[in-house]
């Protein structure tokens, strides 16, 4: 089974009907809320930790906030868990439609087989990566949805410290790895953040260097993704639409190419060494 998503033209982070409707539906309900607690939104937002704009954005479903704002949120206006209720559908609203089902997935996995050849991958980015990716964009994003793909993506990358720890392995192209987008500052600080995570006991982050004569991944990046129950899932995207296939054929020649792929990039050691040098290139 093969499900596909497609995100709008208007790039929004809510831009399905249902996911906005969502965020619209939670907004109103915290205004609710806040005038039943007899709370200004200044007020308010000085107890949560924002500004009366955010907390007008908020309202009107213009911004998606957090897990930890939605129970803070909560707490201050002493809800009893009439906001909380909402953070899982909120929290789902804040990606891209093509990409929410494998958002879920990644919560769910003890593995995770990666292969990237144009940019590298969003679980291992720095902000300052994100946002060069994100205003590089066309059609041109809005500055709220940008802060909230950027928070998203950022809240993403707890998998790595997760327990107990998923398997993660990444393969990316060398090229990837040369690419200054956003400026020689913003790829220094990205290859220095890979050989953070790269130490990491449950990662493996490997290069396929430009100079091998073989590599299976010619058809394109895809990640493999086995939950824990053991069902695999085979996550593709490009030109924000995507699929994500079920079919056990399908998902097993997946993960076999993967690990063909693997057997043929640098190994982990070399993988790190390799960046160094390219940092000390920069």
């Amino acid at each position: 089974m093969t499900e596909v998503a497609r995100e709008d033209d208007a790039g929004r982070a809510t831009a399905d009907t249902s996911g906005q409707a969502v965020v619209v539906a939670f907004g109103q309900t915290m205004k609710t809320l806040r005038v039943r607690a007899g709370l200004e939104r200044e007020e308010f937002g000085r107890r949560i930790g924002y500004s009366a704009s955010t907390v007008a954005s908020y309202e009107q479903g213009r911004r998606i906030p957090s897990p930890r704002t939605i129970d803070r949120a909560d707490e201050v206006l002493d809800a009893g868990g009439l906001l909380t209720v909402w953070k899982e559908q909120v929290e789902r609203a804040q990606y891209p439609v093509f990409f929410q089902g494998m958002a879920t997935l990644e919560k769910e996995a003890i593995e995770l087989l990666a292969y990237d050849a144009l940019v590298v991958k969003g679980l291992l980015q720095t902000e300052e990566y994100m946002r060069a990716l994100l205003a590089m964009r066309r059609p041109v994003l809005d500055q709220e949805t940008i802060e909230q793909r950027v928070a998203a993506r950022l809240a993403r990358q707890d998998i790595f410290d997760r327990r107990p720890s998923p398997l993660l392995s990444f393969v990316m192209d060398e090229s990837v790895l040369r690419h200054r987008y956003g400026g020689k500052g913003v790829l220094r600080g990205q290859l220095e953040h890979l050989l953070l995570v790269g130490q990491k006991r449950n990662v493996e982050i490997q290069v396929m260097p430009t100079v091998c004569e073989d590599n299976a991944g010619v058809n394109g990046p895809f990640t493999v993704v086995t939950r824990k129950d053991g069902t695999k899932f085979v996550y593709a995207e490009a030109q924000s639409t995507s699929t994500l296939q079920t079919d056990p054929e399908q998902t097993a020649l997946a993960a076999a190419r993967y690990g063909i792929i693997r057997s043929q990039a640098l190994t982990p050691r070399e993988s790190l060494e390799f960046i160094e040098r390219l940092l000390g290139e920069l």
